[in-house]
């Protein structure tokens, strides 16, 4: 399958009885503070000609020249079961074009979504072998979601400063400044994160299916010796548990990461399933991609904090309790109510 080929239908999306979602606009699945960042990103003047002119910094052509020399690509000779899968990911969502797919060897299981000019898919075997077909249906949707939300492209981005932190480690206040900006990008990566796992949902539309595949991620191919609701509780007690010191320790394991913890994305990808939200999208009212332009970031804003207002407000976190405390005490001071 050629880079950037159009998204074709042979029914099976629809022989499956899967939704597809006409126009979608990736605001429609975007956790809050992801879709804040990328609706002020989107608006931002001179910012694709900022990113455009990173691409000569970036080894884009080296990595697309690397995958094609020793990966597979995807396509209908070639692991067609993903060619399958991809194009009704792209059918679903709506995506225009079909990103190119590799599989890489390694044991690892991994998928990512890169590239500045055109998104590249890549699977590990690790992955393939691990999951079963509707679990990797949710991944390629989830890699499918990152494309449609441009997410390639800052991936990318953190990926060279990423690099670009350890070969500068060595000059003092260039790498604070450039850990500062990695470190940033990695808590909205982590938010994309959970946006992508939303559009997985999408275009699987089978819960159950995404749960066993966060499962396996985190506990291997021993499906019969895992327990959904058990896992839901292991993400209850993660973020309930323990004193300050907990909390401070929790911050402290999850900043290095790119991705949240694979508990955590389980408890959230459930909360949004069972949500209106979810089901209204599903019944088809969601917004559209020709309305993008017309998106407010101010409301992206107020989307994001009250997200996190409402995050801090229902979390047993022990640091939660009191950042969401004080924060009352300062709404209520604003408000002439405070004692």
């Amino acid at each position: 399958m050629p880079d950037g080929d159009r998204t074709g239908h042979d029914g099976r999306a629809a022989a499956r009885g899967r939704r597809r979602f006409p126009g979608l606009s990736s605001r429609a699945y975007e956790h809050p503070a992801d879709r804040s960042a990328l609706v002020a990103l989107r608006r931002l003047s001179g910012f694709d000609t900022v990113f455009k002119a990173l691409s000569g910094l970036v080894p884009e052509r080296s990595l697309r020249l690397l995958l094609l020399s020793d990966s597979v690509r995807v396509g209908e000779e070639q692991f067609p079961h993903l060619h399958d899968m991809l194009r009704d990911a792209c059918y679903i969502l709506d995506l225009p074009r079909v990103p190119a797919m590799y599989v890489s060897q390694d044991p690892k299981p991994g998928a990512m979504c890169v590239g500045l000019d055109e998104p590249v898919i890549v699977l590990t075997t690790g992955l393939v072998e691990l999951l079963d077909e509707e679990e990797m249906r949710a991944v390629v949707g989830h890699e499918v979601g990152h494309a449609l939300s441009g997410h390639a492209v800052y991936r990318t981005v953190l990926l060279f400063l990423t690099n670009l932190a350890v070969r500068i480690s060595w000059i003092p206040l260039g790498n604070v400044a450039v850990t500062a900006i990695v470190t940033a990008l990695r808590e909205w990566f982590r938010k994309s994160e959970l946006s992508a796992d939303r559009a997985g949902l999408l275009v699987g539309q089978d819960v159950q299916a995404s749960m066993r595949g966060l499962m396996k991620l985190a506990g291997g191919n021993h499906l019969h010796e895992m327990n959904v609701d058990a896992f839901l509780r292991q993400a209850e007690e993660y973020e309930a548990g323990g004193d300050l010191r907990d909390s401070v320790l929790k911050i402290l394991n999850v900043l290095p990461r790119s991705h949240p913890f694979t508990t955590v994305r389980a408890a959230e990808l459930r909360r949004w399933a069972d949500s209106r939200d979810f089901q209204r999208l599903m019944d088809g009212h969601y917004p559209r991609r020709e309305e993008d332009k017309d998106a407010s970031v101010t409301d992206a804003f107020r989307e994001s904090a009250a997200g996190y207002a409402e995050t801090v407000r229902t979390s047993a976190d022990p640091l939660f309790k009191i950042v969401g405390g004080a924060t009352d005490r300062i709404r209520r001071g604003f408000n002439g109510t405070g004692a």
